[in-house]
């Protein structure tokens, strides 16, 4: 058996993104791993090249920044990255840029790996998701952070990322896929505030116009414009260590007033009790092979 991994990446430094982190996070589990670095303003290149391994494989892109509706441009670089892997693996791992897979993950997707290889009915395998948000110390909780995402794909090219990159389908219709009793952290929402608002912004530009960007602008993130949060008492992957350490700003998440309607807290309340999120987004079938 045959795993790649694969992700892209453009402008690491500029919106510190822990892309070093979300790759060494998934080398264990690969033979290869493709990096695709778009048109850059800062040291990506050589921030990517500086990672010890003999499995990366670095290739490059030029984001067409015209494509701003749905956050296409990330689709399509997705889609790049992919292809990029030939037909003598077997899976694709793919992560993004801001995520990591925790170590204790890996028995658990090396087995699914081997059990679903030659499983045609199993195009994907489906992952759980981790949001964190202000800091390394809080997840978000409330219903709009996905809970579960495909991250792992057979190499099988008609398979194309979905909308702006969050999932995956084949020929227009939704993957079969497999649940791994595995966890993606999600890193999107810990920045300093400074940084994040710059993200936020820029970031903003591949799904709306110039003056709906200006009309959200902001020096620094205000990152009490949240609903609701949880203390986060486990630990992170081991190659988050370091910066996590680094970290050096300061939030408070226990300050936060959960700010939900009457609908949203019996939803919440609902699946607090049963575990079903009622109305939940799926671009996925849960598949018994």
């Amino acid at each position: 058996m045959k795993v790649c991994g694969f992700t892209i990446i453009r402008n690491a430094i500029k919106y510190d993104y822990p892309v070093v982190e979300a790759i060494q996070s998934v080398l264990p589990l690969c033979d290869k791993f493709i990096v695709l670095i778009g048109n850059s303003e800062d040291e990506t290149e050589a921030l990517i090249k500086g990672i010890i391994s003999d499995k990366i494989e670095i290739h490059y892109s030029v984001w067409d920044d015209t494509l701003r509706e749905g956050g296409k441009v990330l689709a399509v670089e997705t889609n790049k990255a992919f292809d990029l892997i030939d037909q003598t693996f077997d899976w694709a791992i793919y992560i993004q840029s801001d995520e990591a897979i925790h170590e204790r993950y890996h028995e658990a997707i090396k087995q699914s790996l081997l059990n679903y290889k030659s499983n045609d009915k199993v195009n994907g395998l489906l992952l759980k998701y981790l949001h964190f948000y202000g800091s390394y110390d809080y997840v978000g909780t409330s219903r709009k952070w996905y809970r579960n995402e495909i991250r792992i794909i057979k190499n099988d090219k008609r398979i194309r990322s979905f909308r702006d990159a969050q999932g995956f389908r084949i020929n227009d219709r939704k993957l079969n896929v497999v649940p791994v009793e595995a966890c993606v952290y999600h890193y999107g929402w810990v920045k300093d505030p400074l940084i994040q608002a710059r993200k936020h912004k820029d970031f903003n530009k591949l799904w709306h116009d110039d003056a709906y960007v200006a009309s959200i602008a902001k020096e620094i993130y205000n990152y009490s414009d949240i609903d609701a949060l949880a203390l986060f008492q486990e630990s992170h992957p081991e190659v988050m260590k370091q910066r996590i350490e680094k970290k050096n700003w300061d939030f408070d998440g226990s300050k936060i007033t959960q700010r939900v309607g009457i609908k949203d807290k019996f939803l919440y309340w609902f699946e607090n009790v049963t575990g079903i999120r009622l109305f939940e987004y799926r671009n996925y079938t849960i598949v018994k092979p």
